[in-house]
């Protein structure tokens, strides 16, 4: 087997089609071809074709993963899930993982900081909160205690902030209705007591 031309895909700069034989078989992305140092007129084994198949694999779990993770952080476990959900087999997946983690692409102690910091920055929300949150994302205590460590504001700053928006509300001028509100966004029961009560 020849590969007889590598050429660059017009709708996707960044990926190039590979014809062996005179016919298209596999295509790569950029960093993908350049990793199989593949070039034309090179001469394929059986087994050098059959590692250029995995490589093209990985190649393209690799492209979609990268997609995922360009929208937001995501932690291990969700780049797992989304792995697994895309039928990743599973020795290619943990190969990914490690080389994602590896490029610091994916790191759960850089993305509970990241979380916390985004968060805080959106809207007033608890600790508590926070917790369950980085908890679903199934981010180690050690790291989620790392992030939150890191994390100044206390949730009787944000209840003030949250009190004084919320009161603007004809439905929230009402302290049973804000308290009943407050509570189901992971304050505590004395913080709340108290703050309404400097109120």
């Amino acid at each position: 087997m020849k590969v007889t031309a590598i050429v660059q895909q017009q709708k996707r700069a960044n990926r190039y089609s590979i014809f062996i034989d005179g016919k298209y078989r596999v295509s790569l992305s950029d960093i993908g071809l350049l990793d199989s140092k593949l070039s034309t007129n090179q001469e394929l084994s059986e087994e050098e074709f059959r590692e250029l198949l995995k490589k093209v694999e990985q190649d393209n779990f690799y492209g979609k993963v990268l997609n995922y993770i360009s929208i937001r952080p995501r932690s291990k476990w969700e780049v797992q899930t989304y792995l697994k959900l895309k039928k990743c087999p599973s020795p290619l997946l943990t190969e990914l993982l490690n080389k994602l983690s590896n490029n610091h692409l994916i790191d759960d102690q850089a993305f509970a900081k990241s979380w916390v910091e985004n968060r805080r920055l959106l809207k007033p929300i608890s600790r508590r909160r926070l917790i369950y949150e980085l908890r679903a994302k199934r981010v180690s205590p050690e790291d989620m205690a790392g992030a939150l460590d890191e994390d100044e504001t206390t949730d009787k700053d944000v209840l003030k902030e949250l009190v004084e928006r919320k009161r603007k509300q004809l439905k929230y001028r009402d302290n049973l209705k804000l308290m009943q509100y407050l509570a189901g966004q992971g304050f505590s029961y004395g913080d709340i007591k108290e703050v309404l009560g400097d109120d």
